[in-house]
């Protein structure tokens, strides 16, 4: 598990049409592949995703029933692609949903699933108001998963202000954190790159942060599909338009920032006095 490897990340603008949105995906992702990337990460909600006057639309599906596993896990036993899909909309049987992300393997199977922790309920000064909470069931498990390459950690979007998840996941092995994402505009602007970075330099992993980008009803997302060294160097940007970027992942770097810098091994207990 030491070779580089390409990444990708797929930067779609996903709509309240799940087909259409799905198809963007799957061309956008072969594309990426085409150009010679090895694993791919699609964004939070990237089959479909809007927020009109009624609601949030997410098209949710039974696992055994959502159209988009099939589609990708024939992608990627084809291809000899990993790829991480981003999150879907699928029942809970609770009557909400999960907002669950799934590491799909180059032999086109299910590896690894992990469902949002942290739930996007928020009222920002803009007057945006958010509760995912009303509509996802909130996941309970941190997940560690291993690649070819490193040790994979998943984590969605949100999850990114709650830097103790991604202590556990660093602590557990993982090189490289997924941080698939539907991050709003507004609050893109100010914390997207501050956050991701951060992230990558505290744990000295690298961060793989597919966002998608444009308008979704009465939502807007920032774009800016990020890949980030754990030195905390950005490695390659996505910019505002649908698209995709690749950048070449060196497990090394993981073992080198370490050593410079071993704070996973300096943590201590501590209590408030």
């Amino acid at each position: 598990m030491t070779s580089t490897f390409t990444a990708a990340c797929i930067q779609n603008s996903a709509s309240d049409d799940f087909q259409d949105s799905l198809d963007q995906a799957l061309t956008l992702s072969t594309s990426a592949i085409d150009k010679g990337a090895d694993f791919i990460v699609l964004p939070e909600f990237f089959s479909c995703y809007s927020i009109l006057d009624d609601g949030l639309h997410l098209s949710p599906f039974a696992e055994q029933e959502h159209p988009a596993l099939p589609a990708f896990s024939d992608l990627a036993q084809n291809t000899g692609t990993w790829i991480l899909l981003g999150s879907l909309a699928v029942t809970a049987p609770t009557g909400k949903i999960y907002n669950r992300s799934y590491l799909i393997s180059d032999q086109g199977n299910i590896q690894a699933r992990y469902e949002k922790i942290h739930m996007f309920d928020v009222n920002l000064s803009s007057g945006e108001v958010y509760k995912e909470s009303d509509s996802c069931e909130a996941g309970e498990n941190a997940i560690t998963t291993p690649l070819p390459w490193l040790t994979l950690g998943m984590s969605i979007c949100y999850d990114v202000r709650f830097p103790a998840l991604y202590r556990t996941l660093a602590q557990n092995g993982a090189g490289l954190i997924t941080v698939p994402a539907a991050f709003t505009k507004t609050t893109g602007m100010d914390h997207w790159h501050i956050l991701l970075r951060a992230r990558a330099i505290e744990n000295g992993c690298y961060i793989v942060a597919p966002c998608q980008s444009g308008r979704h009803g009465k939502a807007e997302t920032y774009g800016h599909s990020l890949i980030i060294d754990p030195w905390g160097k950005v490695l390659s940007d996505g910019g505002e338009e649908a698209g995709f970027i690749t950048t070449e992942i060196n497990p090394a770097n993981v073992t080198k920032a370490r050593n410079k810098i071993p704070s996973l091994q300096h943590d201590r207990a501590f209590k408030i006095g």
